[in-house]
């Protein structure tokens, strides 16, 4: 089990390593933060200047070199606006952030899970198809729209809850629910489907011949084994907290981590882009982690196969 998680690991680490990489490059590649700052009317003397106080002068390689070295000492560098610590720009706006993932995670997992167990058991039934057009149209209609679309009723037109801010926790529930629908539905298509495997298997008929309440059935065989497929979405979605509220805070001018990341790559700084970038990695990344682990423990095949001999073997 221990070269299973080691593996696991190590990949964790290489993954991270290449996107960071990969954004540093291409934010770089993207334009002169000097003239994009300073704007191009700015003296030669003030850009050059500035250039040398970020460093960026030295060639490309140096400065990645540099960014890998600050970043093993913990160091994330400054704001290129206003030179406060990036990493402290950032990790201001997480509880922001945070307390609108949060509870639309809570409200993915327990209609999203829901719904898809009560549509495999309803199978081909209005019920199922319910619950599968609410989980269509909740899948293909972009977060954006879905938040414009409740803002138009709830706050235009019945002027029930406020459009844009975060004043007070009246402004939270139409991000709240727009984040959470949308994954709701997905986590509900991907319930339902392995649910039905399940359902479909030999050994929940034999459960039921040998005079099994069909409730215990359901709740002791086959939920926990369409729980493994279930969990990998469960994951990315744990994953995604904070990248995934990007578009949604825009929308409703919710001042957390996203729209920061926005008005960063808008005004390039890069070193509060880098900053996110490095969140978003690292929490997407690790969470997978966790869930190969638990993969691990839930089903030995895996860490048998993948992950050297499980205990007894040689």
């Amino acid at each position: 089990m221990l070269g299973y998680i080691a593996s696991r690991a190590f990949r964790a680490l290489v993954t991270i390593l290449l996107v960071l990489t990969f954004a540093f490059f291409i934010l770089n590649a993207t334009g002169d933060p000097a003239i994009l700052i300073l704007s191009a009317d700015a003296p030669p003397e003030a850009i050059e200047a500035f250039r040398e106080e970020w460093g960026l002068n030295a060639p490309l390689w140096k400065q990645y070199l540099g960014y890998l070295w600050n970043l093993a000492h913990g160091e994330l560098g400054r704001s290129m606006r206003d030179g406060r610590d990036a990493w402290a720009v950032v990790s201001e706006r997480i509880p922001v952030t945070l307390a609108i993932t949060i509870p639309a995670l809570i409200i993915k997992l327990v209609i999203g899970i829901s719904a898809g167990i009560v549509a495999a058991l309803w199978r081909d039934t209005w019920v199922d198809r319910l619950v599968m057009a609410f989980s269509v149209t909740g899948y293909t209609v972009p977060s954006f729209v879905l938040g414009l679309a409740l803002m138009l009723v709830f706050a235009v037109q019945l002027g029930w809850l406020p459009a844009a801010g975060a004043d007070s926790w009246r402004h939270a529930i139409l991000p709240i629910i727009t984040l959470g629908v949308a994954g709701a539905a997905v986590l509900a298509r991907f319930t339902r489907s392995a649910m039905l495997e399940v359902l479909g298997q030999p050994f929940i008929r034999t459960g039921l011949a040998k005079g099994l309440v069909w409730r215990a059935v359901v709740i002791g065989h086959a939920f926990p084994n369409a729980a493994i497929p279930t969990l990998t979405i469960a994951g990315f979605m744990i994953g995604s907290l904070v990248a995934g509220a990007v578009v949604v805070e825009s929308v409703f001018a919710w001042p957390g981590v996203g729209r920061l990341l926005v008005s960063a790559v808008g005004n390039r700084d890069l070193m509060v882009v880098q900053a996110i970038l490095l969140l978003v990695t690292v929490t997407m990344v690790s969470a997978n982690l966790i869930v190969d682990i638990v993969y691990g423990f839930v089903d030995p095949r895996l860490r048998t196969a993948r992950g050297g001999p499980a205990r007894g073997g040689t």
